[in-house]
This record gives structure tokens, sequence and C-alpha cells, in this order.
């Protein structure tokens, strides 16, 4: 998206990462919708059929706008044509109306997948497991196959054609999923709003703590004053019980549960910053560099990303076949690792990958300063694309165990009726994160420049995408620091039947 936005919509860098920020921030955080939707009214199968058919039509508009010549862009020579207003709102339209349609399809595609597994059968919930592992790496094939498909089509073809060529294979892929109908397993709800019942737990433990700490007047609560509370939580929880006709017990544990999921969902943001960075600075840093492969051929920018999507498909099959089972042997633990184990790997990788990123940028803008290109901020740097490979490789590797991880932590660690939920919170934290990198380079790009050349250039030769790389990786430190102290304490969940249907 930022290769079209500085290109031929001619959008200043800062302001185009800005946009891509905010778009994957807001296409991250309406999973939460689509988790309630389908949760509490329509049901996983449903919601996932009313998204795809809102992805086509996405799609289509996002085709039509690059088709109709009206609506192009315009190109001039020797100076830079605005795009008209109804250009850029048909095009921002097009790409908000995707991320509300991913909202109902990301989480409840990859739930409905897991609950194929019954997880009260040891054999099915190991299967699950490696499940998690081999949907991502099913997504990250796809990932690689489209970003050098249709980046080269985009780059070498036309734009319409780059953005065609999704909308079809979204029609076959909906078409695919049609056809395994009757046979699919269906989790069926054990109530019409789940979330209803989870609020009034809620409810019940905030009006328990309120008059506890009016029993014990503020102060440290005598033996007398606990028994006291206990009897105030009883009695609030046999009224859940009588309004909701489900043990209160377990609706009190599940409102527990909820809330001790929240310091990990926190603790992980910056990953997601940094996250952020592959799809916006990596990629303009690579069309900085020299991208030839031959006399005729060279790599589009925004096919780096297909680097950590190659590592990824590469690395799962090492994690899965190769690492769980000798981490099995040690750990006693049917999946090698616990989860927040695994997470808590791929936040080290990711840390070391920011720094590795500033180290190589600092060897572009020296490079940049060698050859006297710092005010030619469209001449290639002398410098091979393949020093950003290792950046690149290291948080796809990072990504298997942090983002896998963090899907079946919150899918598994939610109560069982919330699953799309506990994977929309998943995708959450990375719309936070987007939202918090734009911000950051917001702030950071208005201070900066008011002193000189800002952080984020529109001349990456001035820029100091370096010193914008140290920062995140100081705050991915200080995050696992925090990270760790919460996942030490943190208890899982514990097991509970749940409700199929084939």
């Amino acid at each position: 998206m930022i290769t079209y936005l500085t290109g031929p919509l001619g959008e200043p860098t800062a302001a185009s990462a800005a946009a891509v920020n905010t778009w994957s921030g807001v296409a991250s955080m309406t999973p939460l919708l689509g988790a309630f939707v389908a949760d509490s009214y329509l049901g996983r199968y449903r919601t996932i059929m009313i998204a795809s058919l809102l992805y086509l039509l996405a799609l289509g508009m996002l085709t039509l706008s690059s088709v109709m010549p009206t609506l192009h862009p315009h190109m001039c020579s020797g100076t830079s044509c605005p795009p008209t207003q109804f250009q850029i709102a048909l095009f921002f339209s097009s790409i908000y109306l995707v991320a509300f349609a991913q909202g109902g399809h990301k989480p409840c595609v990859q739930a409905f997948g897991a609950d194929q597994f019954d997880q009260n059968d040891p054999e099915e919930s190991i299967s699950r497991s490696s499940f998690f592992n081999w949907w991502y790496f099913s997504l990250c094939a796809g990932t690689v196959v489209t970003i050098l498909v249709l980046n080269y089509v985009q780059d070498n073809i036309s734009w319409s054609l780059g953005f065609g060529i999704p909308c079809i294979a979204m029609g076959i892929g909906l078409a695919v999923f049609l056809l395994g109908t009757k046979n699919y397993r269906y989790y069926l709800l054990e109530e019409k709003s789940p979330f209803a019942r989870i609020g009034r737990a809620f409810a019940t433990l905030v009006q328990s703590q309120i008059r506890a700490h009016k029993v014990s007047g503020g102060s440290h609560p005598t033996t007398s004053e606990e028994d006291g509370y206990t009897q105030i939580l009883q009695s609030d929880q046999s009224k859940l019980e009588e309004e909701g006709g489900v043990p209160s017990a377990r609706q009190v544990e599940e409102a527990k549960g909820v809330l001790r999921l929240f310091p990990i969902w926190a603790t992980c943001l910056i990953y997601a910053v940094v996250f952020a960075q592959s799809s916006t600075f990596f990629t303009k840093q690579g069309s900085t560099l020299d991208r030839r492969i031959s006399s005729t051929l060279q790599v589009p920018p925004a096919a780096l990303q297909s680097f950590i999507s190659m590592s990824i498909v590469a690395f799962i099959p090492i994690y899965d076949r190769i690492l769980v089972p000798i981490a099995r042997k040690f750990s006693k633990i049917p999946t090698g690792f616990t989860l927040l184990q695994r997470i808590g790997i791929g936040m080290v990788l990711s840390m070391i990958a920011m720094v590795i990123a500033a180290v190589v940028e600092t060897k572009r803008l020296k490079i940049a300063r060698d050859y006297g290109l710092v005010d030619l901020p469209s001449a290639m740097i002398p410098m091979s694309l393949w020093w950003l490979v290792p950046q690149y490789v290291l948080y796809g590797i990072a990504d298997v165990f942090t983002m896998v991880g963090l899907q079946e932590f919150f899918y598994d660690q939610v109560p069982d009726a919330l699953r799309s939920l506990g994977l929309a919170l998943y995708l959450s934290i990375f719309g936070i994160g987007s939202f918090i990198s734009s911000f950051l380079v917001s702030v950071i790009d208005d201070a900066t420049k008011r002193t000189g050349d800002s952080w984020f250039s529109n001349n990456l030769n001035r820029a100091h995408l370096d010193y914008f790389y140290w920062l995140l990786a100081g705050l991915s430190a200080l995050e696992l620091v925090i990270y760790l102290f919460f996942a030490w304490s943190y208890v899982y969940k514990k097991k509970a039947s749940t409700a199929l249907s084939s």
C-alpha cells in the first residue's frame, strides 16, 4: 500500500506511513466487532459468509478505482499533480471496506477451523496445536506467492490487474469453502449472548469489591472482615445464579480469566509496533538500494516483505517436526513449550531484529555520505538489497513463535463461547500497535523537523530511521521485562467440555 500511496497517489513518505499504520490499526480492530456478532448472534459460519461477500465487493471497488480512466491519478512531468478528491475518496472507501470485511472474516475463519478439533480428545487437542502452526504456514505460503506475483504485476504491468487478481482469488476461495458445508463441525452456542453473561459476572465482581472495601473501611482486612467479604461475594454470586441460570462460580471464573488476559495483551503492543515497520519503513529502505538481479530484472521494493513469509514457511516445519519433539523430551509438555514461553522467545528475536535493522540503516546512511548521494534521493545507493534480508528473516522466525503463540493463547484461554473474541483480541494487539506506530511517527516527525531534517524525511538519505529503530529496540527490551513479570505469574485456564455438532 505504501508503494501505491507514495507512487501513483503522490503522497509524502511520513503521511503514507501514517495512513498505512492507521488503516492497519482499523483493520486489526474491526475483528472485535465481528467477533461480537459471531459469538452472540450469527455464529462463525454465517459471519464468514457475509464477510466474504463484503470482501468481494470491496476488492471489486478497489479494482474499479484503478480501471476507469477518469479515476487514474494524473501523471504529470516536471511537476506533481495531486489526485482529485473523488479518486482519494474511492480508494480509501475501498480499503476501509476491506478492513470492515476482515473484521468478520479473520477471527471467525481461524476459530472455525480450530473448532473442528475436540479439545477433550487428547490426540485432537495436540493436533489442534499443530493446526495453528500449519494454518500460519498456509497463510504465509499464500502471502509469498501473492507478494511475488502481485508486486511484479503492479510494478511492471498495471495496478488494476494487481487489484483484480485478489478479487478473483477471493471468489474462488469462497466457492471452495462452501463445498465443505455439510461436513463441518459447528460449535453450539449455550445461550444467546455470552457477552451478557460475562458482563454480569464483571458487574458482580466490581460490586463485591466495592462492598468489601466499605466493610474493611479501606484498611487491610482482618480475618473477620475477610469472612465478611466471602459472604458478600457468595451473596452476589447467588443473585447472579438466579438471574442467569448458569453456575455462578463458572461465570466469575470466566470473568477473572478474561481479566487475566489483559496484562499479556498490553505487554505485546510494542511487538506489534515493530511488526508495523516491515510494511512501511523497511520497504522504503529497500527502495533506495541496489535491487538488481540481472541487467533487466530488479526486485520490487514491496516484494521484500516476502522474505518474512518465506522464512515462516521454511521454519514452521522445523519448529513443528524438530524443535517441538526435542523440547517435549525436556519439558514433558505435549506442545514442547508453554504458550507464554513461545511468545516470549519471539519477543527476544524481534528485539534483535530491530538492532540489526538499526545497524544496517546506519551503514546505508554512511555509504550515501561516502558516495555524495545525500542530496540525491532518487539515486541508487551502491549497497546490495541482500543487506536487508537478515532483519526480515529474523522477524519471520520471531513470528513463528510470537504470532502463532498469541493466536493459540487467545483462542485457548478465553471462555469457550467467546473464541472468536479471543482471536479478535489477538488481532487487536496489532491494531493498537499500528495506531501507536502511527502516533510515534507523527510525534517524532513533528518534533525532529523543527530542529532540522525529520527522522522520516522524504529524502531517506537525510532521514534517521536508524534512530527510530534503536528507540524501538529499547522499547522492546523494556516490554520484554514487563512481559516476563506477568507471564511468570499467569495461571492457565482449566479445560471444560465443549458443545459440538457434526
